[in-house]
């Protein structure tokens, strides 16, 4: 059966009305219609349906880790639908890649995160880890420990608990999960520093979680949730030392540790998981999605410590959360793949090499003089741009900076992804170095061109 999909740009346009698309200006694409159809994708490259080819600098939105048409991928999800297509692992039932998806990340995930629950997005995977706890200090006679530090920055997804736990700049105009969350302050040393060294920072930025878990009362907090590099509020990487000495602090305060690593896993910063391995400290439960099966299905997971799981599974309670859909067969075979391949390939030690050349290629635009920051690792770098170096201030927000040189970079063939004044790149992680020679080359020209409209 061949499905009845639109073929041409204008076809594909004229259905796009029906669509609502997420975390768009749903007026301006009412008025202008800008939006890019994309037909085809392989490799580190898709194609629009003006027949483009584009280097797919945002790896789908931070995801298609591997790249994309990975036949071993695809193959392993249609065996899957051809074997088992639907069941769910509600209840008393479970299913064989499910069960096998979660023993392989009891494996790959540091110290004793062995307990596994899928859900389908980051956002699912973080509201699980907070109704987890929640129900965990309940079932310990502590039912006040319910609140959530979290930092201005971060991102952890779009739902109504987790865009609460989400820099309030992303629920501007909506309503969320008000009382429950307390945002600290961000770890941002080229913008927050005011003067102190690296090591000053650290310290002020641990005195104020202090100082502010003291104010709230740690017998009120569940958790703290963080990302190890903050991603769509900028790509924030911490000063060193602070996702250590945060952990510490909340293990004294007996404050569990949420790592979201919807974005750093699976070979993004050369490890399967960067908690442990690049940030060396020890989370009681990491969440992740997107990278877990390369964007090839929807599947998300929270890992917990054995301790949390035999709290919540002990006598006398139900576990009264999950969803349709939790480990779909398709999915979890999906992610089994998609981490064989890794393994096989040695993506993320590939990666430790090709995406500090990444990294080094795209901090090489600083020179430029509206280029105040490049900033991140590996494969998760962003760009910030500036009216004056000397002081940091940004342009006025209504030149949309970002916009203007992604709209030059697609035009030279690379996809990258606008953040107000700053640009994202978040690429497959199988770029060659010339394929990195040429996003820099790429970003160069179009940040030039900019600069003379300036």
């Amino acid at each position: 059966m061949t499905l009845d999909l639109p073929k041409t740009t204008d076809d594909i346009l004229t259905r796009d009305v029906h669509l609502v698309q997420s975390w768009a200006d749903l007026n301006s694409l009412k008025q202008n219609g800008a939006t890019t159809a994309i037909v085809e994708a392989e490799g580190s490259y898709v194609t629009d349906s003006q027949g483009n080819r584009l280097i797919d600098g945002i790896g789908g939105l931070w995801c298609v880790n591997v790249g994309h048409k990975r036949a071993e991928i695809i193959d392993a999800i249609t065996e899957q639908l051809n074997t088992l297509d639907f069941y769910s692992t509600f209840y008393s039932f479970t299913h064989p890649s499910a069960a096998a998806l979660a023993t392989k990340l009891a494996e790959l995930a540091p110290g004793n995160l062995n307990k596994v629950h899928f859900g389908n997005s980051g956002s699912v995977a973080n509201e699980t880890a907070v109704r987890v706890l929640h129900h965990y200090y309940k079932r310990l006679g502590q039912p006040s420990k319910r609140k959530i530090l979290s930092r201005h920055g971060a991102y952890h997804g779009s739902t109504h608990l987790a865009v609460a736990m989400t820099t309030p700049h992303y629920s501007d105009g909506w309503h969320k999960a008000e009382g429950i969350v307390h945002h600290m302050r961000k770890p941002h040393y080229w913008r927050e520093g005011d003067g102190m060294s690296e090591a000053e920072f650290t310290d002020a930025l641990l005195a104020d979680m202090k100082a502010d878990i003291e104010s709230i009362g740690a017998e009120n907090i569940a958790c703290f949730i963080g990302e190890p590099i903050m991603g769509a509020g900028g790509v924030i990487v911490p000063p060193a030392g602070y996702h250590k000495r945060a952990a510490e602090l909340c293990a004294e305060y007996e404050i569990k540790v949420v790592s979201d690593e919807v974005v750093t896993a699976f070979g993004r910063l050369g490890y399967f998981f960067a908690s442990k391995d690049v940030f060396d400290f020890q989370p009681d439960i990491i969440t992740t999605a997107k990278g877990l099966t390369s964007g090839y299905q929807p599947l998300s997971a929270t890992i917990m410590s054995d301790e949390i799981h035999e709290v919540i599974s002990g006598p006398g309670g139900v576990f009264l959360h999950g969803m349709t859909y939790s480990g779909h067969p398709a999915a979890a075979a999906a992610g089994l793949a998609n981490i064989a391949l890794m393994e096989r390939e040695q993506i993320p030690q590939t990666v430790r090499s090709t995406g500090k050349h990444f990294e080094a290629t795209l901090k090489g635009l600083d020179d430029l003089d509206i280029v105040g920051e490049v900033r991140g690792s590996h494969f998760m770098i962003g760009i910030e741009f500036v009216k004056d170096k000397e002081t940091k201030e940004i342009f006025d927000p209504a030149l949309n900076i970002g916009l203007r040189v992604a709209r030059k970079a697609q035009e030279r063939g690379l996809i990258a992804r606008p953040l107000g004044h700053i640009l994202i790149l978040s690429p497959t992680l199988i770029l060659t170095p010339e394929q990195i020679d040429t996003i820099g080359a790429i970003l160069r020209e179009s940040i030039l061109d900019v600069m003379k409209e300036l």
